[in-house]
């Protein structure tokens, strides 16, 4: 049996035929309907979080491991406003996120009503399509609530894809589940256009004549990583390309591109006569800052939604493609117009960087994270990391594809993103995180149905140390305890509570690691990614905030 709520119904039932498999269900009365139908529809897999911020990035988890649009459901009032991290995440890295928000009736809102506050549209900003439905009494109503369910439902993925709010007033009586069958609803199907061959063309021509061109990888989500890295591997061979782990997977290390820029010695050496720009954020800050400068003669930027991002501050062109279909026209080229000279000063400074690397191991959370990806190498390992130092740290060492929530950079949801990735993972997920994002997302592991694949790597010295480089802060008074956050907490209350295996290491000194330190190290790191264990494994690695 379903709820007797029509809208409620038409929804369900869309959601189903739209292919929408996976629900992530916080808990509430004014959802309950919602809930309901969920749980008992055939063909619906529902995950229970109760704090809605982590929901929303355990759905962003669950829709990167299983490629297909995932729905969060919550109830009325400010519970939505705790899903809009998660909903700008999605929005910057077109992520097909579906949120489902029960409401009160319009009559109500803002009339001191409990849990209600103007919902329809709150979103908006940050979402591909926003829609509230209506409660259907008759069949041109009923059209209406058909036809936005089926234009919400088709947003998720057209154009990019990315998140799509529908908001849902429901009336009282909210709990007579008395419909014996869902109805069957008319599902509009959307066909959206293929990239223009005849610009994708041009590019590559003017990318094939160009003296100095540059290809230029922002982050890609792992699937479209997978279509895109024959071309890649076919481009390095002859161009220049850079790209962060976050959009090129390959087995190979690479310098961070902060390093080569760190390495320029005369700049105006390295600067292009044409970029091409694929694909979102990017991590190295000083790059971006150097290529700003380069003033070339043309600057492309290719959007799968055709916005106008212009990353370099020098666009010339926006071209609406998909990033494989972009690097494919490109690879296409049979011969290049390249200085050869330029080619191999970008070929030095790499090696160069590549190979100073290892000599400038800082402190040790540094040496963990390269020992962690020495210990994980030839294992299948899908590694996600938190921002600030610990992404900026695991581009040095990592040897594949990282995941990490660079749409709006922001401390929240790493550790829920993860922790719902590794829910529907075919193989074991490891997360490196800092102490501020990690006790700032604990709730992530309050979920009873995480199990032994997820593996936590936690760097804690007790502060936000990434501000400590941040010259001009040194002198200012709310620098320790207000913009570093200094704190005493460790994880192991939290792992108690939600049952998860701990272990933790502690290091005397942060500037260099004795021997003893360096081999409980390496044993504390064979303990959490070897050892076989039913439930979560962290290892907390606590060094001095020096």
């Amino acid at each position: 049996m379903y709820s007797d709520k029509v809208n409620v119904n038409i929804l369900t039932s869309l959601m189903l035929a739209h292919g929408i498999k996976t629900v992530v269900v916080c808990p509430g009365s004014r959802n309950a309907p919602l809930a309901h139908n969920f749980t008992s529809a055939a063909g619906f897999r529902c995950v229970s979080v109760t704090d809605e911020r982590s929901a929303g990035f355990y759905a962003l988890g669950l829709a990167m491991a299983s490629g297909e649009a995932v729905a969060v459901c919550v109830t009325s009032g400010s519970a939505l406003l705790n899903v809009s991290p998660a909903v700008s995440e999605a929005y910057y890295r077109g992520l097909p996120l579906l949120v489902v928000s029960a409401d009160r009736p319009a009559a109500f809102v803002g009339q001191l009503q409990g849990q209600t506050l103007p919902q329809d549209g709150i979103l908006q900003q940050i979402s591909k399509f926003s829609v509230s439905l209506p409660e259907p009494h008759d069949d041109v109503e009923h059209w209406h609530c058909n036809r936005l369910v089926n234009e919400a439902l088709a947003r998720l993925t057209i154009h990019g894809g990315g998140p799509v709010h529908i908001n849902i007033p429901i009336s009282e009586p909210l709990y007579n589940f008395t419909a014996p069958s869902l109805p069957q609803e008319r599902k509009i199907s959307f066909s959206a256009a293929c990239a223009d061959s005849k610009c994708l063309s041009e590019m590559a021509s003017a990318f094939a004549s160009a003296h100095r061109p540059l290809i230029v990888m922002g982050q890609i989500e792992y699937g479209e990583w997978q279509r895109c890295k024959y071309y890649l591997s076919k481009l390095k061979e002859n161009v220049v390309v850079l790209a962060e782990k976050l959009s090129d997977g390959s087995s190979l290390r690479q310098p961070p591109l902060d390093m080569l820029a760190e390495r320029m010695l005369d700049a105006a050496e390295y600067h292009p006569d044409l970029i091409i720009y694929i694909g979102g954020n990017m991590v190295a800050k000083t790059m971006r800052q150097h290529l700003q400068q380069s003033h070339p003669g043309r600057s492309i930027v290719v959007s799968s939604e055709g916005s106008y991002s212009d990353v370099m501050m020098n666009a010339t062109d926006i071209v609406e493609s998909t990033p494989h279909e972009a690097l494919q026209a490109l690879a296409s080229i049979s011969s290049y117009a390249i200085d050869a000279q330029w080619l191999s000063s970008w070929q030095q400074l790499k090696a160069q960087a590549l190979a100073s690397i290892d000599a400038a191991k800082g402190d040790i959370h540094d040496t963990a994270i390269s020992l962690f990806f020495d210990e994980i190498k030839n294992r299948e390992m899908a590694v996600h990391v938190a921002n600030s130092t610990s992404v900026r740290t695991a581009l040095r060492y990592a040897d594949r594809y990282l995941y990490c929530n660079r749409g709006v950079n922001g401390i929240e949801g790493s550790l829920s993103v993860a922790a719902g990735y590794s829910m529907m993972s075919p193989c074991p997920v490891a997360c490196i995180i800092g102490d501020l994002s990690f006790f700032y997302d604990a709730n992530a592991l309050w979920q009873q149905q995480l199990c032994g694949n997820f593996r936590i790597l936690l760097l804690n010295n007790h502060c936000g140390s990434i501000f400590r480089k941040f010259r001009g802060l040194e002198g200012s008074p709310a620098r320790e305890d207000y913009v570093m956050a200094h704190h005493n907490a460790t994880a192991e209350g939290v792992c108690r509570q939600n049952n998860i295996a701990y272990r933790s290491i502690t290091t005397s000194a942060s500037s260099s690691s004795s021997s003893s330190e360096l081999t409980s190290l390496s044993e504390g790191l064979r303990w959490l990614i070897a050892s076989p264990s039913p439930i979560p494994m962290l290892l907390e690695v606590m060094a001095p905030e020096e």
